[in-house]
């Protein structure tokens, strides 16, 4: 399983970007999928995540912020980000869980100047 992120960007205190984690094979049985992000000095944190069955879960610290979703038609996961903040700058992170092994994407950089 293959996973290519894209979507991040520079973006003011405020605004808006949305992440994009295509992944190589049909994501409909596929068991999880989330995002991750680690800033820099910091170690990697679960963002959010949503399962085959469309349950999603947030960190606290994103919710009422942030939404994934997924597109089966695409193979694809998002990551709606809005009311971004200074502290939500890091590199985030595709995971999918298969067949009870963890695949990650390469990372996409998420910037928010104050």
């Amino acid at each position: 399983v293959q996973l290519q992120a894209s979507g991040g960007g520079l973006v003011q205190a405020g605004g808006s970007l949305r992440l994009s984690c295509a992944v190589s094979r049909s994501i409909f049985s596929i068991n999880s999928m989330a995002w991750y992000r680690q800033a820099p000095g910091k170690q990697r944190e679960l963002v959010a995540t949503v399962t085959s069955g469309g349950s999603t879960n947030y960190a606290d610290s994103v919710k009422g912020r942030f939404t994934i979703s997924s597109d089966n038609a695409k193979n694809t996961v998002y990551l709606q980000m809005n009311s971004l903040k200074p502290e939500d700058t890091a590199v985030y992170y595709c995971n999918v869980v298969f067949r009870a092994r963890d695949y990650w994407g390469q990372g996409t950089q998420v910037t928010v100047s104050s």
